[in-house]
């Protein structure tokens, strides 16, 4: 069982940036997909980006085209996190980010349902 803890959001304004955190209880291996989602108000839950990986070697990495060239995913596996540095944040990224583990979703990483442990989310507002 995969324990997600993530931290960094807050209140912006645009043009400004931010870095969300998302601790994993354990170390996760090259089968496990970590992601960061995002819900805003009244709006379904969304793919922001995905990450997979093992040691220095980088699997995969994906965005959402609404982020794509403004935020950068990472990952420290010798701190078992990973990150989502967030540049020239706009106000319609504002939104409950969420890091997501999934195992064995290759293909589907950009789908909410093929991850199988959550955060508890942390609020991003951006003002204009």
């Amino acid at each position: 069982q995969v324990q997600l803890v993530e931290s960094g959001g807050g209140l912006v304004q645009a043009g400004d940036s931010l870095r969300l955190s998302c601790a994993a209880s354990e170390r996760t291996d090259s089968s496990y997909t970590l992601g960061w989602f995002r819900q805003a108000p009244g709006k379904e839950r969304e793919f922001v980006a995905a990450i997979r990986g093992s040691g220095a070697v980088t699997y995969y990495v994906g965005y959402a085209d609404s982020v794509k060239g403004r935020f950068t995913i990472s990952r420290d596996n010798a701190k078992n996190t990973v990150y989502l540095q967030m540049n020239s944040l706009k106000p319609e990224d504002t939104a409950v980010y969420y890091c997501a583990a999934g195992r064995y979703n290759s293909g589907v990483e950009h789908n909410a349902h093929a991850y199988g442990y959550w955060g508890q989310g942390t609020q991003v507002t951006v003002s204009s």
